[in-house]
Parts: structure tokens; sequence; C-alpha cells
């Protein structure tokens, strides 16, 4: 495994440019309609109030990997803070689930936005073919090798800022700087749940903890990389929100929540900035699942060589990140084929609050002394996790129960998957089926 990481070979912009790269594709494009959806008028605050609840978030992930920078990521977080442990375990499974089925995301809102250049409805059969498509493109890149990986996140991370920047500037001058997306009130409840979708725009930051050994000057420069890559995030995220809010009414928002850029694009741009703004969706999206694809394949690598997870080959060739590659695109294939944005949304904000809630508590009971961590901060982050997801999981079992049961099901067969694994490998530490 150690040839796959290489210490000092990321500079500060370029893990600020892959955190951003990783954040910037499904959480603009395919989340502020639903975040709308449910917070009503107030949506660009729940990109702010977001951006708040990740920042609190990471001060755990910025502590340990100043700490202990390792290419382990999560999943060193989570055995430091619990031992090699069905919770340790567990958890990483959500977060590598949970980036699994943002890439599927990040794919059907590639198919809807591709689409809609041609007037082709987001419900059409043709969305989650683009989606699996573009999925089996980012395989490729990846196996193409790690350099061209690394290289095309730096360059389309600028592409992306810059022009998803622009176009905010662009939209709110067109519009003389009125804010249209007015009327409907959500309440407290509606906009603490939209919280959990904002929260989903933000967590790419985690990708640059999975790479903290290969950062030059680590101890210091992976909690830059990371506040800087929120702070980047949020400014251009409330830029893009009030831009669609003041070139659309809320209603036609939440009517075109798989596309609402697009949507607001062409009132506000004209025929040739809503083209733009399909052609940066796509830039936007296809960059950010190949980023996704390559660090969730890492990160299970990484889970089995740490004996965390099973592995076995079916009869692939290569290396067990090759094989873990395998595993990401089929199962970010079977999610985009059968679940719509929402859902999948929705699932994914549930498997990562309740990761996220494990690593604060892990790391406030065992850890806080020993990086120096303060304890209050720690406590407000697992505060607010638990009010965000409360408020999500209430909201969602009124409007959409069974992905309610289907995560609950999901998060409980992990751990009993995780309990009955080590369980049966306890003693044979470091001995993988090589099948």
């Amino acid at each position: 495994m150690a040839k796959d990481y290489e210490k000092n070979s990321i500079s500060l912009p370029g893990a600020i440019a892959m955190g951003t790269g990783v954040m910037i594709g499904a959480g603009i494009f395919a989340l502020t309609g639903q975040i709308a959806e449910l917070a009503g008028p107030l949506f660009p605050l729940s990109f702010l109030v977001g951006a708040i609840v990740s920042a609190f978030s990471a001060y755990t992930y910025v502590k340990m990997s100043n700490a202990y920078p390792s290419a382990g990521g999560i999943g060193m977080i989570l055995t430091k803070a619990y031992g090699p442990t069905t919770v340790a375990a567990g958890a990483a499974m959500l977060m590598a689930l949970s980036m699994v089925i943002n890439e599927s995301l990040v794919a059907r809102t590639f198919g809807t936005y591709a689409l809609r250049a041609f007037g082709v409805d987001a419900d059409s059969i043709l969305v989650p073919v683009l989606g699996v498509g573009l999925i089996v493109f980012a395989w490729l890149v990846n196996v193409s090798g790690n350099r061209s990986v690394g290289l095309l996140s730096i360059v389309m991370a600028i592409i992306k800022v810059g022009g998803i920047a622009l176009f905010g500037a662009g939209a709110l001058w067109a519009s003389g700087i009125s804010f249209e997306a007015t009327g409907g009130d959500a309440g407290a409840g509606g906009f603490l749940a939209s919280v959990a979708l904002s929260i989903l725009a933000f967590k790419g930051f985690t990708t640059i903890t999975n790479s903290g050994a290969e950062i030059t000057h680590p101890h210091r420069n992976v909690g830059r990389a990371i506040m800087l890559s929120i702070a980047t995030c949020v400014i251009v995220y409330v830029l893009v929100a009030f831009a669609v809010g003041s070139s659309l009414p809320l209603d036609r928002i939440v009517a075109a929540k798989d596309y609402a850029l697009a949507e607001a694009a062409e009132p506000a741009l004209g025929q040739t900035g809503f083209y733009l703004t399909v052609a940066l969706a796509l830039v936007a999206t296809a960059s950010g699942l190949v980023a996704s694809v390559f660090a969730v394949s890492r990160m299970l690598a990484m889970l089995t060589d740490m004996d965390l997870i099973p592995h076995r080959h079916f009869g692939m060739p290569g290396t067990i990140k090759d094989h873990t590659l395998v595993y990401t695109v089929v199962l970010a294939g079977f999610l985009t084929v059968f679940f719509d944005l929402s859902r999948i949304a929705s699932l994914g904000a549930f498997f990562y609050l309740v990761m996220d809630i494990i690593i604060h508590w892990g790391v406030f009971r065992h850890l806080r002394r020993e990086i120096n961590a303060r304890g209050w901060v720690l406590l407000i982050a697992i505060a607010l996790d638990a009010v965000v997801l409360a408020a999500f999981a209430a909201m969602k079992w009124q409007s959409d129960p069974l992905i309610v049961v289907v995560g609950i099901v999901g998060m409980a067969s992990v751990f009993l998957f995780e309990r009955v694994f080590l369980s049966r490998n306890r003693g044979r530490q470091g001995d993988h089926d090589h099948q």
C-alpha cells in the first residue's frame, strides 16, 4: 500500500483545490432546489448555517490530522478513538458509503443537466443511463493513473469556482439584485432539515483529511486547507443561492429542484447563459465524480489494509485499490439507476451525520487531551449534528418514510455485518482474503 501514497506530493493550493473540487459538484447543482424546498425563502441562509455546522465538525478533523497526519484519514481517526472495533469499522463504512451515495447524486445531476440542454424531462430513463456512463468514465480516468486524477482535479477546481462565481455575479447583476424567491414559510423545522442537505455540500473537506500524509507540512497545512476550502465554498454557494433567488420565484425553484441553476440562468442571462450554465454543470459534476471515485476507492483500500472490511478479488487482476475502484463504481451505478436525487441526498445525509457524531464522541471521550482539543467545541459539534439530524429525519418521516426506514436498516446492517466480520477475523489481523 505504501507505493500509493507519496509524502509531500500535494501542496497547500493543491489540497484546497482538491477539497473544493469534491465539494463544488452536486453540492450546488443538485442541492440548491432541494434545500429551497425545505427551507423556503431563507434557503440562501441554509448554506451559511451549513458552513457553520461544518466548521465545528471540521475542528475535530483538523486537530486529529494536525496530530496524526495520515493517508488513513477517517479510518485512522476512528481506530485511534475506538480501536479496531465494530463501532470504528461500521462508522468508517458509513463514511465510505456516504461518499459512494454522493457519487450517484453527482452522476444523476450530470444526466439531468445534460438532458436539459435538449429539453428532455428530468424523469427520463436517459438520466440514469447518462449517469452510469459518467461513472464508467470516472473509472477509466482513475485506472489511467493517480497523476491524471490530481492534475484534472486542480484544473477543474479553478474552472468550477471561477465559472460558478461568475454565474452568480452575472445573474445577480442581471436581476438588479432583487430577491424574487419570496412567499411560503417552511418554518424552523423545515429550515433545520434543509441544513442537513447543506452540510452535504461541504462534507467534501474530509477528502483533505484522507490525504493528510501526502500534503506538504501536514501538521500546519491540513487544517489550513480544510478551513480555506470551506470558506471558498460558502462564498460561492451563498452567492449562487442569492442569484437563483433573484432570478426565479420560490415555486419555480422547487418545481425545477433537480436543475435549479439551469432554470435560473435563462431568465437572468438569456439562452447563451443557459447553455453555459449547463456546460459548467457538466464539467463540475464530471470532475467532482472523478475525484470522489479516487478518494472512495483509496479509502476502501486503506480500510482493507487495516483489516476493518473484508476483501475478495473475484478473479480480478491488479491491486486491492484496483478492486475497490470496481466495487465503488458498481455500487454507485446501482444507486444511480434505482434512486432519485431526493432519496439519494437523504440517504447520504443520514449516513454522514451519524458517522460524524460517532467521530466527535470518540475523540471527546478518548483523545481530546492527547490532541489538545477543546471539549466544548466537540460537544457543540455533536449537538449541532444531532439537532439537524433529528429535524431532517422528522421532516422525511412525514414526506417519505420509506427512505427513513431504508436509512435505519442500512446503518443497522452495516454495523451487524462489521460485528460478524470482525468477530470471525479476530486473531487473524493482517491476513487478507485474496481469493
